[in-house]
């Protein structure tokens, strides 16, 4: 069962992997949006969640799609990887998210929004 979680404050790295068991196992999906540090966990597609993001007053440029493996060391807990991040017209043509300042700061919300 996929459900998505709003995430504006903290979560727990227990509730990442239990949003993990009750959808592909070992990972949840995700979109951040990297002005408002606002991130939806747990979807099925990360358009999903986007859509969600879009509803609440997100912007679509600010917007990032990424997979996050809650068990795995957190050196290579996030995949920078989604079908949402190809924009040609904000210079990023492939499913990676290729500004290393943008994926940089996914991180770093990451990293402040998990406990």
């Amino acid at each position: 069962m996929f459900e998505i979680r709003i995430i504006q404050d903290d979560i727990s790295l227990a509730d990442i992997q239990t949003l993990a068991l009750g959808a592909y196992e070992d990972m949840v999906k995700g979109v951040v949006d990297i002005n408002k540090a606002v991130i939806a966990l747990g979807p099925e597609l990360h358009v999903d969640a986007e859509q969600v993001l879009l509803s609440q007053g997100s912007k679509q440029a600010d917007l990032w799609g990424f997979n996050i493996y809650p068990d795995e060391d957190k050196s290579d807990w996030i995949e920078y990887d989604s079908m949402i991040n190809i924009r040609p017209n904000q210079g990023n043509r492939s499913r990676y998210v290729e500004d290393e300042s943008i994926r940089k700061r996914i991180l770093e919300i990451m990293e402040s929004k998990i406990k």
